[in-house]
């Protein structure tokens, strides 16, 4: 278990490494980064190089299945977000180990998992290969206009809760379709190349939300460092979260 500084969720999970780049959300990759850090400390997930074109030092697709017996061991209830260095729905990822992690989901249902993916075409195409625990949220990155037909991909989906991750957002949202969709996270991009968001496009996210009666949350304006500019919109924190899945 790892605590983090990520304002959705409480800790974790890796139980995959590494990834490749999809699309332009992928540009300043925080993991890529961190991952290249980890590997020249000697961190034994980091030791498997990726393509140079797509991935980098220490960022080599790598399943863990040690790992798995993690949450086991962890106490209380907590918030997980599965494979924040990794996208457990990679090509590399064999299905039969997301159904070895979707089986400790299952069997540890003291606690909620919170699973992203931008590689949302294979999380439909294999979906119905899967036994979806309750106690699990999936959800895509919908970073720009360019991507939203993650959206329809997730939809047709059979888990309980389903979510947007709109960050870093790359431009404006318009006209979402928001039907089967529980939860919209949005923030900017952080680090020393970060792309500037206009407020614009986070208050119409917002107000779509509200129509819809979709729980949203503003994770931050971003930046060079990611508390640069706060996380208040209009003058409040948007920290709500999935009512349905709290209280199953």
């Amino acid at each position: 278990m790892a605590a983090t500084n990520i304002e959705w969720t409480e800790v974790t999970w890796n139980p995959v490494t590494g990834c490749d780049r999809v699309a332009a959300g992928c540009d300043n990759c925080y993991a890529l980064t961190l991952a290249k850090r980890l590997k020249a400390m000697g961190a034994e997930k980091y030791q498997n190089d990726g393509d140079p074109r797509t991935s980098g030092p220490g960022f080599g697709v790598t399943v863990h299945p040690r790992a798995l017996q993690q949450p086991f061991r962890w106490g209380g209830s907590k918030v997980i977000f599965v494979n924040s260095m990794s996208d457990l729905f990679h090509g590399k990822v064999p299905v039969s180990f997301i159904r070895d992690v979707f089986d400790v989901i299952r069997e540890t249902p003291q606690h909620t998992y919170q699973v992203l993916t931008k590689r949302s075409l294979r999380l439909l195409r294999i979906s119905d290969r899967l036994d979806w625990p309750t106690n699990l949220w999936m959800g895509v990155s919908v970073e720009s206009s360019d991507v939203v037909s993650r959206i329809d991909h997730l939809r047709d989906v059979a888990a309980r809760t389903r979510f947007l991750s709109c960050e870093p957002l790359l431009s404006a949202l318009p006209n979402l379709d928001l039907s089967g969709i529980d939860w919209v996270i949005a923030g900017g991009e952080s680090g020393p190349r970060a792309r500037p968001m206009d407020p614009a496009w986070v208050a119409d996210i917002r107000d779509q939300c509200v129509e819809a009666d979709i729980a949203f949350f503003f994770k931050q304006w971003g930046g060079r460092t990611p508390k640069q500019h706060g996380r208040e919109l209009d003058g409040r924190h948007w920290d709500e979260m999935p009512e349905l899945a709290l209280a199953r």
